[in-house]
């Protein structure tokens, strides 16, 4: 997949050349938030992309940079999808609009209260901590202090 001209010179434009759609976000938010890493994890997401749709964002993600693709080591027929440094790089976005949400989204949205008092006290140290975990394969869901697991209703 070759990268597309863009439309303008615009920095707006060239982001949502790349996110714009509804799905590419949120598989960069599966990786960040959930540690999903194969085609099968992506699909069981809440959302329910397509099969063909989740094929060609993760190809558009790969040929932009944002993620990359080796064969798993436990069977080298299933793919394993990473962040790559630019990849990692659009955690603060992910985190604000995480946070944009929380104040202007209706009342279902999952929120978490002692993440936004993390990053409200040190952002920078959150956003650091979570891009080293995402590093190494971790991902934020696994941090109990900032996601409490849910009690049983």
């Amino acid at each position: 997949m070759q990268k597309n001209q863009p439309r303008s010179d615009c920095p707006i434009n060239f982001a949502l050349e790349i996110f714009g759609d509804k799905w590419t976000l949120l598989i960069v938010r599966d990786i960040v938030y959930a540690g999903k890493r194969t085609h099968g994890e992506f699909l069981k997401s809440d959302e329910r992309i397509a099969t063909n749709i989740l094929a060609d964002r993760l190809a558009r993600l790969e040929c932009q940079g944002i993620i990359t693709k080796a064969a798993d080591p436990k069977d080298k027929r299933r793919e394993i999808f990473s962040l790559t440094e630019e990849g990692l790089a659009l955690i603060p976005l992910l985190l604000d609009l995480q946070s944009w949400s929380n104040v202007f989204g209706p009342a279902y949205i999952g929120r978490s209260a002692t993440l936004e008092a993390a990053l409200k006290k040190d952002r920078e140290k959150v956003i650091s901590d979570i891009t080293d975990s995402v590093r190494h394969g971790g991902f934020m869901f696994a941090n109990a202090e900032w996601f409490p697991p849910r009690k049983a209703q």
